[in-house]
């Protein structure tokens, strides 16, 4: 398990791949883009959810946000030459054609 900070969004949650401005991203980004349907803990809830790169306008968006919000995330993106993946997570509601049907339970 991996805590990491979040931003709400509308259709879920959005996580940033700072690895504190490291020069390669984290292992679980990795791990998140090789299988994007995952479970997460949000607070007390347990929720499945699909996994996304953001780019361009969307990506920018939030990630703007974030760094106005928690100003580390700007120190984070100057101590790297690498663009810091916003990852969406997307509440997975219904079982999709194609998933692994996970397991909350």
């Amino acid at each position: 398990m991996t805590p990491l900070a979040y931003q709400p969004l509308a259709e879920g949650w959005a996580v940033f791949a700072t690895h504190a401005g490291a020069p390669r991203h984290p292992a679980w980004y990795h791990n998140l883009v090789a299988n994007p349907e995952t479970i997460v803990e949000i607070g007390t809830e347990t929720v499945p959810v699909r996994a996304r790169v953001a780019v361009g306008e969307e990506r920018d968006r939030i990630w703007a946000r974030q760094k106005a919000f928690y100003p580390r995330y700007g120190r984070y993106e100057q101590q790297t030459t690498r663009d810091i993946p916003v990852v969406i997570l997307e509440r997975l509601t219904a079982r999709r054609p194609g998933s692994r049907g996970l397991d909350v339970g």
